[in-house]
């Protein structure tokens, strides 16, 4: 992997030890006047700069795009925080930087399109029953407000480092209108770095120029949820002085943000919202219905909420190619995010591997959001560090070049379902085998199996009829030992030892729609705990499917109805163990109510169980699974 270069810092003190960076021969003969510095002590800079006598100030950084087309170009607010000069006297400081389209005047009552429909509107029908209003308070990604000013600022500018938190194009106090995720949106949160190394122009308030001479240049970027995206679109550019991103929660793929496989799929518990939403959301009411409305309205049509198809309009969304990537990457995650999925980890965290770009993972149990300050992981070294102190030696490491061995440490830490984190050499884990469970079925309604044997033979054939618009998903995994009419579960003997499986889960269905164009189709892994267990299910991982989409993302192609194909697709990326002597579900079924748009019910599925499986990630391989 790469490391950042070796350079002289100014005026470090490592464990209490003052060490001048470029110092001349005549400077050795200066009297012993204290320098000015940054304190360091086990690898982490320290608090030594008072932030209340930090200086702040507001600058409108000048973009390269006219997003509101008036013929000016877009300026974005940015506010700074940074150690006062009298306490540096004049050395330059980095930079940690929060790009956000969340800072104000939000629209937090934007009406949501319903997901109630007659019919799917892949198949031509009715569409859209009209608007709702959110109820869940304000739009998605309410968790991407965690780093607002005072929880980035207060604590690194006390360490050296100067905070820069900027608000999107289109947004708050930033001229333009939110094009949401696109280039557009990437160059002007890239022009703030490009400022910070003096190539753009910023003003004051009264329009008089402003240069950022207070810098070093070197700039980390983080962020939760959307504030996250950014920087990973950033770093896609290759900008010059962009040194690392913190990616937490991030969105990589815009497409698998909104969308799946070729199908409609809402962000976790925000049922409705699409990309036109947020952008309405982030810009405002006012500009939304005003300046705005023209460019909103081209959102919506390009989204395309009928086909779901994979299009230039989502290729432009796109930033999983990390081939002019130079910044190093430490992606955090919850494995349990349902909001941002975790294929937008995973799908970013594969390309950073073939460019083999200085990356570090932390994967915790918890939902939309990073793992908290206090989470602490104990090394093979003996050492425990906290998430925040990881953070804050990942930034000293490459921004100011403190060597502290970070990049010698493991790269993946994995918060396990007993809430104690451990260290793995990577992710997914290389030792993860891909191993098939074969559905066996010898009943055309009751409960099926899974084998990792060969099949039954025969061709038994399953039916079921969707009324997931009624029947929420919980009720349809549970009690997988009674048949149900709804729904097919398959269930494994109960296991030897413990399995672990790390990476994605794939589907393969042969299948048909019996009475109609096109369906839903829904697949969950669940852990059913031990036979007989009267605990709630756990729902290890899902995915779905249009049907239409059978040979990729970006064509819809019609179906016969009462035709058997076989579908592919791959189920939500997860790191998970299944205990000893629990049992290994999979549940398939058409509409998800907490996820899919919700047709009225009656669409019927047949399934070929004997020509049916899953693949599953797993550590050690087959031989571990036993049965």
């Amino acid at each position: 992997m790469r490391r950042p270069p070796s350079l002289a810092l100014l005026g470090v003190v490592i464990s209490g030890t003052l060490v001048a960076a470029a110092a001349s021969p005549a400077a050795a003969h200066q009297p012993a006047t204290p320098a000015p510095h940054i304190v360091v002590t086990d690898g982490m800079t320290q608090p030594v700069f008072s932030f209340a006598d930090a200086i702040e100030e507001r600058v409108y950084v000048e973009t390269p795009v006219d997003t509101d087309h008036d013929g000016k170009l877009d300026r974005v607010a940015i506010d700074i925080s940074r150690p006062a000069e009298t306490a540096t006297q004049g050395f330059k400081v980095p930079v940690i930087f929060e790009h956000s389209p969340y800072r104000k005047d939000t629209w937090d009552d934007v009406p949501y399109p319903s997901v109630l429909v007659d019919d799917l509107p892949q198949n031509g029908a009715s569409g859209h029953n009209g608007l709702l209003r959110s109820a869940a308070g304000p739009v998605p990604n309410a968790a991407a407000k965690a780093n607002l000013p005072g929880s980035l600022d207060d604590y690194y500018v006390p360490r050296g480092y100067a905070v820069v938190l900027g608000q999107s194009v289109g947004t708050g106090d930033s001229d333009g209108c939110p094009t949401s995720g696109d280039q557009a949106e990437t160059a002007g949160t890239k022009a703030v770095i490009d400022w910070l190394n003096g190539r753009a122009k910023a003003f004051d308030a009264a329009g008089a120029p402003v240069k950022a001479t207070w810098t070093t240049g070197a700039v980390g970027m983080t962020g939760v949820s959307y504030n996250g995206t950014l920087p990973n679109q950033v770093a896609t550019t290759g900008v010059k002085g962009l040194k690392t991103i913190v990616p937490v929660s991030a969105i990589s793929s815009w497409y698998d943000y909104y969308r799946a496989n070729g199908l409609v799929v809402a962000p976790g518990t925000y049922q409705g919202e699409d990309l036109d939403i947020l952008a309405q959301y982030t810009a405002g009411q006012t500009r939304a219905e005003g300046k705005c409305l023209d460019e909103l309205a081209d959102i919506t049509a390009k989204q395309d909420r009928v086909t779901g198809d994979y299009s230039k309009f989502w290729e432009d969304r796109d930033y999983r190619d990390a081939s002019d990537v130079k910044a190093s990457v430490f992606v955090v995650h919850g494995l349990n995010d349902w909001n941002v999925k975790t294929e937008n980890f995973a799908g970013w965290w594969d390309e950073l591997a073939k460019k083999d770009v200085p990356r570090k993972i932390w994967l915790h149990q918890g939902g939309h959001g990073g793992p908290g300050n206090s989470a602490a992981v104990t090394l093979p070294s003996g050492q425990t560090w906290t998430y925040k102190q990881t953070e804050n030696r990942w930034f000293d490491f490459w921004l100011w070049n403190v060597s502290n061995g970070i990049m010698d440490e493991p790269t993946a830490v994995v918060q396990r379902e007993d809430r104690n984190y451990t260290t793995y050499a990577n992710w997914p884990d290389k030792a993860a085998k891909e191993v098939a469970l074969r559905f066996a079925a010898t009943s055309s309604t009751g409960t099926g199996t899974l084998t990792t044997g060969k099949a039954p033979k025969g061709k038994v054939s399953q039916t079921f009829v969707d009324e997931g618009r009624t029947i929420a998903p919980r009720t349809l995994v549970a009690g997988p030992e009674t048949a149900s009419p709804n729904r097919l579960a398959y269930l494994s003997p109960a296991l030897g030892q413990d399995v672990r499986i790390s990476g994605r889960p794939e589907m393969r269905l042969r299948m048909a729609i019996e009475n109609k164009p096109d369906a839903n189709l829904t697949t969950y892994l669940v852990d059913y705990g031990p036979a007989g267990s009267t605990a709630a299910p756990t729902v290890v991982t899902r995915g779905w499917m249009d049907p239409q989409n059978r040979k990729n993302a970006s064509h819809s192609e019609k179906l016969k109805q009462g035709k058997l194909y076989d579908f592919k697709w791959t189920l939500e990326p997860k790191d998970y163990i299944f205990k000893a002597g629990h049992q290994i579900g999979v549940v398939v079924f058409s509409t998800d109510q907490d996820y899919t748009l919700l047709p009225l019910g009656g669409t019927e599925l047949t399934v070929a169980p004997n020509d049916s499986e899953l693949r599953l990630p797993v550590v050690g391989g087959k031989a571990v699974l036993g049965f």
